[in-house]
C-alpha cells in the first residue's frame, strides 16, 4: 500500500467540564440535533467566525463566504 492511500487516524482530544456544563451541553446537543461533539465544534466555529469575521492570516473563510466587514467582534 502506498503511503498516499494509508487512512488517517482519528485524534483522540479531551478537555475537563463540570458536571452541570456536561448537562448543559448534553441539553443544546439534544435542542440542535447534535452529538456533544458536534455542539462543541459549532459552538467553537460561530465564536470563531464572530470574533474574526475575515479570518485569520492562516484560517480564511471559504470561498464564496460572506464576509461582514463591519462586524469587528469588538
Amino acid at each position: 500500500m502506498s503511503r498516499d492511500k494509508i487512512p488517517e487516524k482519528k485524534i483522540v482530544r479531551s478537555f475537563t467540564a463540570l458536571p452541570q456544563e456536561l448537562k448543559m451541553l448534553a441539553v443544546l446537543a439534544d435542542y440542535h440535533g447534535f452529538s456533544k461533539s458536534g455542539t462543541i465544534r459549532n459552538l467553537v466555529k460561530k465564536e470563531f467566525w464572530r470574533v474574526f469575521p475575515a479570518g485569520t492570516d492562516e484560517i480564511r473563510p471559504v470561498a464564496g463566504a460572506k464576509v461582514s466587514a463591519d462586524d469587528t467582534g469588538s
